[in-house]
């Protein structure tokens, strides 16, 4: 379907597909703007992309994690003591998924 073929009841349909409810005004609005993208991806299909190299990102990323280094840590012992509640040195949290 072309964009200039697209009608008010096809975005009324794409409107209860989506299972919303909209209004005579934003039926027009969005057959409008249903329209306007799709002439772009009309545009974009038709440009010549073979010689291009697929990316993976827009810049180039390197090295973007740190390297791991050893360094001292909390202490466990006084991180448990500020925690409202630990047993077996865990947290001990309240459940949030379910009885059990």
């Amino acid at each position: 379907m072309s964009a200039d073929e697209i009608s008010e009841k096809d975005t009324r349909h794409i409107a209860r597909l989506a299972r919303l409810s909209i209004s005579d005004e934003e039926v027009e609005i969005f057959t409008r703007q249903l329209a306007a993208i799709l002439d772009h991806a009309r545009d974009i299909a038709g440009l010549e992309i073979s010689s291009l190299e697929p990316t993976r990102h827009a810049v180039v990323l390197t090295n973007v994690l740190r390297p791991d280094r050893v360094r001292p840590s909390l202490n466990r012992e006084e991180v448990l003591a500020a925690a409202p509640r630990a047993e077996a040195n865990l947290f001990v949290v309240p459940k949030i998924l379910g009885e059990g």
